[in-house]
């Protein structure tokens, strides 16, 4: 068996059931640093309830491991501190608060609570590095409840990353942008797995074979297929599940070329 890559997520015979309803059924899956997996399926396949195991939201049997840490059977709480961090469909960010705030909060977390709202002399360094990064510098002093829908996107990824997460996993980040934000947004995000484990959950088929770097489709709580855009495109397994067509068949034209 190789060695486990420093920072990266494996997890192993992953299974979740409620009330006798088996979610996730034995998933194998494991993600390396710089690799930008994309989690795709049909509706009720399992992936939010996969990235709910890896949270912590939902009990789980199996393994489930980053960086060498086993995150199974810890607390929400304890998970976070492990570095893992993620967003949901609709971004979570303080409305009546500027986005240069919101970043702070967010990287506070060692600070007294009285001093969280109090006005810094100074940007602190994290906080600049996550303005840059997520393209928000120019707004860093408008109230987070003023920028359109992906940049509060944007904001929830920068508050993760002033907080130091090395796993990020975003539950469909574009859903609802514009095709510039959501250009934007697939920018950002190889950015960010240069130096981090990144899962996106996707329904976006355009924006899937634009900006990932694998696949792995789940398909009633399994993993159906996985691999890169193009060849998971291509499975005739995902064209008949999830892409809701039965797999290109040849003419008969063609079969006769092939047998001459």
């Amino acid at each position: 068996m190789t060695e486990e890559p420093l920072h990266g997520l494996t997890i192993s015979e992953l299974r979740v059931s409620f009330d006798g309803f088996t979610a996730v059924d034995g998933v194998d899956l494991r993600v390396e640093p710089g690799d930008l997996r994309f989690l795709i399926g049909p509706n009720g396949a399992g992936k939010t309830t996969l990235v709910d195991a890896v949270t912590g939201l939902a009990r789980a049997t199996g393994s489930v491991r980053f960086g060498g840490r086993e995150l199974l059977g810890r607390p929400v709480h304890r998970i976070a501190r492990l570095g893992i961090g993620r967003t949901f469909q609709t971004a979570t960010v303080f409305e009546n608060l500027t986005v240069v705030q919101n970043l702070d909060i967010a990287a506070g977390a060692g600070r007294r609570p009285l001093t969280l709202l109090r006005q810094r002399r100074s940007v602190p360094s994290e906080v600049d590095e996550a303005l840059t990064t997520v393209g928000l510098a120019p707004h860093a002093h408008r109230l987070a409840g003023t920028l359109s829908h992906g940049q509060k996107q944007w904001l929830e990824i920068g508050m993760l990353l002033v907080q130091n997460v090395e796993l990020l996993l975003l539950d469909e980040p574009v859903a609802g942008m514009s095709h510039e934000e959501r250009d934007a947004t697939g920018a950002l995000l190889r950015t960010v797995a240069a130096e981090r484990t990144v899962v996106v959950i996707e329904h976006d088929m355009e924006f899937m074979r634009a900006f990932a770097s694998s696949v792995t489709v789940l398909h009633a709580g399994r993993v159906l297929s996985e691999g890169s855009p193009a060849e998971v495109r291509a499975d005739p397994r995902v064209q008949e599940v999830y892409l809701g067509h039965a797999p290109e068949r040849p003419t008969a034209a063609a079969r006769v070329g092939e047998e001459s």
